[in-house]
């Protein structure tokens, strides 16, 4: 911590945690508009708006990270702090009279336009009017100061407080700090035990004898043509190349009934869901690749699993590889219980730096910039705005998520639940000059049929699902 002069007030300033920095980087090579999340809540209600402007208030006092902003010391590097409770203006849109597709198609437009980075405010709130009824808030902000989790947090916190303002419910409880949860975080980085730890269980992971094989969403004609061109037929990693960073998002929706088939298995056998979905995505990678037995998933970890952790904003994910080698006559429960097994061993060391571990895993292995043996990113969110009591009983409610028109990295699968049936969302991000809709949508359709063929019968072995889709 050091002690900054801000606008002629002494500010206490903080360093950037591993999980900021990992987006700082990506200012690096893309627009800064790709820190920018844009979400909509929106409820089928008369909304007493003068109200739901003062629980905005009201959550904007409490949640330490909407009033998280950047400064840069002398020698420019980049530093946090948080700014004094203000009084700010929340616009009010009213959309009633547009057609909704193009009111959506407006806040898309505002989810694209970067924040200034220094000293200024880095999120905004919006209320908003749709046609039909509906009415709610729209909310960006940089992906610097919260992720989902807490974005999810902060939109559930609003909702609370208004209906605790308009019908008399129980006030949410209070946020932990964020700045001592960051205390904490950057105290493991000054080559504490537990890092050192985890070091040297990612340099074994780095250095692993068999070399893990890239598999691709296209199937193997990438990883070919890259044998040919760098003369390396045993070439084992690959780039998705792409010059641009423009980017699109393509939603599909998994109806309620079937997603309720899929969480009740899981609430079955006991397996999260994110193993599920994984246990799919690379089952479908396999199916593509000549049927590989090698695949390998970056997979994101939420690093929520304290009170402080999840209660405190901010952002926390951390992104690492998830290999898997399953042969042919491994069931299909078998495989998931590989995979649960496999994220719990990775995530007792998600905390240590991911930028650090790709730098040196590039090194060691000698790649290409930009090289891999993932072409693909997943995060599964469990959280809904709902939780475990419902703040608005019977009324009908939806969610958006918009773009913001770049992506940071080629294809990035989030899987959400629908605020307004608890289905599951399978939202793909996708740079558009390496992945098209069309493969999108191929890659959706198999990874539903592998699951369901998975579901039906767990004693299904990897090889007859691979056969049979």
């Amino acid at each position: 911590m050091k002690e900054l002069n801000i606008n002629g007030a002494v500010m206490k300033c903080y360093p950037l945690c591993p999980a900021q920095k990992l987006h700082n980087y990506t200012l690096y090579f893309c627009p800064a508009q790709v820190l920018c999340i844009g979400t909509g809540l929106y409820v089928q209600q008369d909304i007493d708006f003068n109200l739901l402007r003062e629980a905005i208030r009201q959550s904007y006092e409490r949640f330490e990270t909407m009033r998280l902003r950047f400064t840069k010391d002398e020698n420019g590097e980049v530093y946090q702090y948080i700014s004094p409770f203000e009084e700010r203006e929340v616009r009010f849109c009213d959309f009633s009279d547009w057609k909704e597709e193009e009111a959506h198609k407006e806040m898309e437009k505002w989810t694209s336009v970067p924040f200034e980075r220094l000293n200024k405010p880095m999120n905004e709130v919006v209320m908003v009017k749709l046609p039909d009824g509906f009415g709610g808030i729209y909310l960006k902000v940089d992906h610097m100061t919260m992720d989902s989790s807490s974005i999810v947090g902060f939109t559930k916190m609003v909702l609370e407080i208004y209906c605790s303002l308009r019908y008399g419910t129980e006030m949410p409880k209070p946020m932990y700090s964020y700045i001592k949860q960051l205390e904490k975080d950057l105290a493991y980085e000054e080559n504490s035990k537990a890092k050192q730890r985890d070091e040297q269980f990612w340099k074994e992971e780095m250095e692993c004898e068999n070399e893990p094989m890239y598999t691709d969403f296209a199937g193997q004609g990438r990883l070919l043509t890259q044998r040919r061109e760098n003369n390396n037929p045993n070439q084992r990693w690959a780039t998705v190349i792409s010059q641009s960073p423009v980017a699109s998002i393509s939603v599909y929706s998994l109806e309620k009934d079937p997603s309720k088939r899929l969480m009740d298995f899981c609430e079955e056998y006991h397996v999260p869901m994110a193993s599920l979905l994984l246990m799919g995505m690379r089952t479908v990678l396999s199916k593509f690749n000549d049927n590989e037995e090698d695949v390998t998933i970056k997979t994101c970890i939420a690093r929520r699993g304290t009170l402080s952790e999840k209660y405190s904003g901010g952002t926390r994910i951390h992104f690492f590889p998830m290999r898997t080698i399953m042969k042919p006559e491994m069931t299909f429960l078998d495989g998931l219980k590989m995979i649960q097994a496999e994220q719990s061993r990775i995530f007792r060391h998600a905390n240590y730096d991911p930028i650090e571990y790709t730098r040196k895993r590039a090194e060691y292995r000698k790649f290409k910039a930009g090289a891999s043996y993932e072409c693909m990113s997943l995060t599964y969110q469990p959280l809904t705005i709902s939780g475990d009591r419902k703040e608005m009983p019977d009324v009908p409610y939806k969610s958006f998520w918009y773009t913001n028109g770049v992506a940071g990295q080629p294809l990035y699968l989030t899987v959400m639940h629908r605020p307004e049936d608890n289905g599951l969302n399978f939202n793909f991000e996708y740079r558009t000059d390496a992945v098209s809709a069309q493969e999108m949508e191929y890659f959706y359709y198999y990874l539903c049929r592998v699951i369901f063929r998975g579901i039906e019968d767990t004693n299904r072995t990897i090889g007859e699902i691979l056969e049979m889709i």
